[in-house]
């Protein structure tokens, strides 16, 4: 939830994706392992053609280098796969359409749930968690985690995730 993480973050203020008005992004698509270390000295290189795709949902190049550092030594494969996988499992996402206006809107934790679940028919219901966080002492949605198996369909989330939001949570539309 880019405008959410702008407007707590004063460090990302002057990132790509918060100067240039992105409503969501993605930080990521981490793997289930038991390994406390997933670092790797592999290439995160991607071809022009494929760098300029993937900004679209992760513009920030930093981010998505140190990204692969972090996980890509327990990936099973190269960059270049690993973010094609991650565009593969962003298009196959419907995502409701209060997370992309860019007006605030005061939502329900059911009812956000309820449009997910109604828009991606094949995700369980503890297959989405949200995560808010406090800005000027209202609770603002700053992510959502959906929970894949390997083959890309959607999962059950470990038992681990858990959502923090309460019952009304803000959307924060714009920065």
């Amino acid at each position: 939830m880019t405008p959410a993480a702008c407007a707590l973050d004063g460090n990302k203020q002057k990132k790509r994706k918060c100067l240039e008005g992105y409503s969501l992004t993605i930080t990521g698509l981490s793997p289930e392992t038991n390994s406390k270390d997933c670092t790797t000295n592999s290439s995160a290189a991607l071809s022009p053609l494929q760098a300029k795709v993937v900004a679209r949902i992760m513009p920030e190049e930093s981010a998505r280098i140190q990204l692969w550092k972090n996980i890509g030594g327990c990936i099973p494969m190269n960059a270049s796969q690993y973010f094609r996988m991650v565009i593969n499992f962003a298009e196959k996402l419907k995502i409701p359409a209060d997370l992309a206006s860019s007006e605030n809107k005061t939502v329900q934790y059911n009812n956000l749930r309820s449009q997910f679940l109604r828009l991606n028919p094949s995700m369980p219901s503890n297959g989405i968690h949200f995560t808010c966080q406090s800005l000027k002492s209202n609770p603002v949605l700053t992510e959502i985690e959906i929970c894949y198996k390997v083959n890309g369909q959607y999962k059950e989330c470990s038992s681990h995730v858990v959502s923090n939001c309460p019952n009304s949570f803000l959307i924060k539309g714009a920065y």
